[in-house]
């Protein structure tokens, strides 16, 4: 298996222009045929079928898929990604990941943070979604290149303990009301 690569995102506002258009992010994959099959079966993952899979678009979702991006250019500076020889560990939150210290807008995080308690108001839960929405955006038209650095962790040795003793706090306000 390929070395574990360590991903950490740097915010590098006014260093690069934003894109005029959102980025596309697509994965170029091989696979095997069946469970047992042979190397033979290309796909292309796009971040629309990762928003389908994990149920909507967040920033989360898109600072996790770019942070894959730039991870398998090292990884597969070739392509394609070869699916089998993969592992992927994430944290509980399928919306988080860990950024450095001022790249999130504070306010998403702390307003993020009463929303996991569920104290915020309906209309601050359509305020919060708003500010997510725009981070997310931003994300898609900036440089990957210039959020990520990519190094190698040399004698990563792997060693889990799942436990499933995470709150799921993208379930926490299903049932909220409207903002009227």
């Amino acid at each position: 298996m390929k070395q574990l690569i360590f991903l950490s995102l740097l915010f590098t506002l006014g260093c690069e222009p934003f894109m005029e258009e959102k980025k596309q992010i697509t994965f170029e994959t091989i696979d095997t045929d069946f469970s047992k099959g042979r190397l033979n079966h290309n796909q292309t993952h796009s971040l629309t079928d990762l928003e389908k899979f994990h149920g909507h678009l967040c920033d989360g979702l898109v600072v996790g898929a770019l942070a894959i991006e730039q991870g398998m250019k090292m990884l597969y500076p070739d392509g394609p990604i070869d699916r089998t020889n993969l592992r992927i560990v994430s944290q509980p939150s399928p919306c988080s990941i860990s950024l450095n210290e001022g790249v999130k807008p504070a306010e998403i995080d702390s307003l993020g943070s009463l929303a996991t308690q569920q104290k915020l108001s309906a209309c601050q839960i359509d305020e919060l979604k708003l500010m997510e929405d725009d981070f997310t955006d931003f994300l898609l038209r900036s440089n990957p290149e210039k959020l990520f650095t990519v190094s190698e962790i040399n004698d990563f040795v792997w060693n889990p303990n799942p436990k499933n003793d995470y709150l799921k706090s993208d379930i926490l306000n299903k049932n909220a009301p409207d903002c009227k």
